[in-house]
């Protein structure tokens, strides 16, 4: 099948760019934990904000506290986002802040809100307060290189942690939430919405429940089935996928499953006892189907493990390449500093033929030190083929970074953070020229431009 640049989703330059992810990581072999040159050194920043390579440079594009086009302000906790071309040089940042109920402060309100406002939830104690949770669309002219405009998109929610782009274009916006009605707040939260940013201002937002209710991070689809892939950031969770009644439309329902490994005995990828999963091997899949998947007791995992399904160290960031994805588990491995898993779906996925050409998974990295590679959480594909890997580790290490990784499963830096806090929602503009990315807190959305598709290593 040829995919449009909108079909891909993921922002790669060009159907080029596409192959070349599949040859670089699909078909390269694993090797042992290795730093390599990448596009080298990095060149202190005199604004003391990011450390990038030569010949690479920075705009900051959205800050905390701007005033928005609808008028209300640019929420903290900027986390997970995706590019998508609206043609003519515009792309859409869609981009989720991850805000707790106690938050409000933090979030895009000041003085009276709206009654009328389009608000999935509000304060239990004060109903004319949404929940300080969502996303944001920000407008992107790729020929001036600025803002063009900016607005509230999703309201209400709690916890917008990561999501994913769809091949129709619209953004899938996970809570990483699980509070029931009454705790609060109005309503029941841990689901995903829809969010398209073609509508100017805020969506409906209608939870998907079907695609379960649980402490979701992120998701990608694939383009050939519309069945979605779903991640769950608990140091016992479980990947998840989403087949859907109908292809493209979510809203109207479909069934959860989870994965689980045909070869018996490997029930836990984590590595922390045990080496159940190696480098270096591809394991057949099955999945296992859930039931009730609004789960009122929060129990999806533990019901999932009960039948078989294999259990995965906080899953983040998901990306989905060229007829395969990628998923960062941040505390995976031996080590606790992290893995990277690549999934390739059956020809046969989510359809009968299925059990004879199963899916396979591999273990793509697992990182034994720190200083190379330390807590991977949202990832995308560059255009030279390889992952973009934002880090989140909160130790005495104050610098985050971005992180490349290879085919190899070798690391190189790609930029160094001066202030002690997350890079998220990496995401590429679709000629491959520009890199999106946030820094969390204080909220900030940057343009990153230079010679990406020029590696060593």
């Amino acid at each position: 099948m040829n995919f449009t640049r909108r079909q891909l989703g993921f922002g790669l330059g060009s159907i080029a760019f596409a192959g070349l992810a599949a040859r670089l990581i699909a078909q390269a072999p694993v090797a042992g934990m290795n730093e390599v040159t990448g596009y080298g050194p990095l060149v202190p920043d005199p604004d003391n904000l990011i450390d990038l390579p030569k010949g690479f440079d920075y705009r900051v594009i959205s800050r905390l506290g701007n005033i928005m086009d609808d008028g209300f302000l640019v929420p903290n906790a900027a986390d997970g986002m995706g590019a998508i071309d609206l043609g003519k040089g515009k792309i859409a940042l869609v981009r989720n802040h991850e805000l707790s109920v106690d938050e409000y402060g933090s979030g895009p309100f000041t003085g009276n809100v709206p009654q009328d406002i389009l608000t999935y939830d509000r304060m239990a104690d004060d109903k004319s307060r949404p929940l300080p949770g969502g996303t944001t669309t920000l407008i992107y002219d790729m020929k001036t290189g600025r803002r063009e405009a900016e607005w509230l998109s999703l309201s209400g929610t709690i916890r917008n942690c990561s999501g994913g782009i769809t091949p129709w274009g619209s953004w899938l916006s996970c809570e990483e939430n699980v509070t029931r009605a009454g705790n609060g707040v109005g309503k029941d939260h841990g689901y995903i919405f829809e969010v398209s940013p073609r509508t100017r201002g805020l969506v409906d937002p209608v939870p998907l429940k079907d695609m379960g209710r649980f402490n979701h991070e992120a998701a990608c689809v694939d383009p050939r089935t519309g069945i979605a892939y779903l991640t769950e950031d608990r140091g016992d969770g479980l990947l998840y996928r989403f087949l859907p009644n109908q292809k493209g439309e979510f809203a109207k329902g479909g069934r959860l499953e989870a994965l689980a490994f045909v070869e018996t005995g490997i029930t836990d990828s984590r590595n922390w006892a045990e080496a159940q999963v190696s480098k270096g091997r591809q394991y057949k899949v099955r999945w296992i189907p859930l039931t009730d998947p609004e789960s009122p007791y929060d129990d999806l995992r533990k019901q999932g493990a009960a039948k078989g399904a294999a259990l995965f160290a906080r899953g983040e960031g998901i990306f989905w390449g060229k007829g395969e994805l990628f998923f960062a588990c941040t505390n995976g491995g031996a080590a606790k500093y992290g893995q990277i898993f690549r999934y390739v779906p059956s020809v046969n996925e989510g359809a009968s033929g299925e059990t004879d050409a199963p899916g396979l998974i591999d273990l793509h990295m697992e990182s034994t030190n720190p200083a190379f590679y330390n807590y991977g959480d949202n990832l995308a594909i560059m255009p030279n083929g390889h992952l973009l890997v934002c880090e989140d580790q909160y130790t005495d290490i104050s610098a985050n970074h971005l992180r490349g990784v290879n085919g190899k499963g070798e690391t190189y830096m790609v930029a160094r953070s001066k202030v002690q806090t997350e890079f998220a929602g990496g995401c590429f503009s679709p000629d491959g020229s520009t890199l999106f990315v946030n820094l969390y807190e204080p909220a900030m959305t940057l343009a990153i431009k230079g010679p990406w598709g020029r590696v060593s290593g």
